[in-house]
């Protein structure tokens, strides 16, 4: 099985980005982590800040992945072109968030992805990815 993790905006300051809400942990060292926890599932990683990229990426999924985990960060609740491009490709999609989307500011409490989305996963850190790549194992 290969699953694509897709990362949105200003996820490739984890780590250093406002560590109270999203910890202090690397992406690239928790990646190394989940690929351990994962060894017979190929886990590929793509992370832009430019919206097209994740559309790009999203499209592209079709026929080379079994599944993405994706965390569309800021876009999750501004970006209509990324709910069509979840919506047009017959990949699975799981959204995840690191952290809950319904604990914080009232702007962030809608995704537009989550109508498009096999499910949303959100609230448990890094660990979000964990769950998500298992509720695609559990699709399969």
């Amino acid at each position: 099985m290969k699953i694509l993790i897709l990362n949105g905006p200003t996820l490739n300051l984890q780590g250093r980005r406002d560590v109270a809400v999203y910890g202090s942990t690397a992406f690239e060292e928790y990646l190394t982590r989940l690929r351990a926890v994962f060894p017979d599932v190929g886990l590929d990683c793509f992370q832009s800040n430019v919206e097209g990229e994740l559309i790009d990426a999203l499209h592209r999924s079709e026929g080379r992945y079994d599944g993405v985990v994706f965390n569309a960060g800021g876009y999750t609740h501004t970006s209509v072109a990324l709910r069509d491009a979840v919506a047009a490709i017959a990949t699975p999609v799981v959204e995840v968030h690191i952290s809950s989307i319904l604990a914080r500011e009232e702007f962030r409490h809608v995704s537009l992805l989550a109508p498009v989305v096999r499910g949303s996963i959100m609230g448990f850190g890094l660990d979000s990815y964990r769950l998500g790549v298992e509720a695609l194992l559990l699709q399969k």
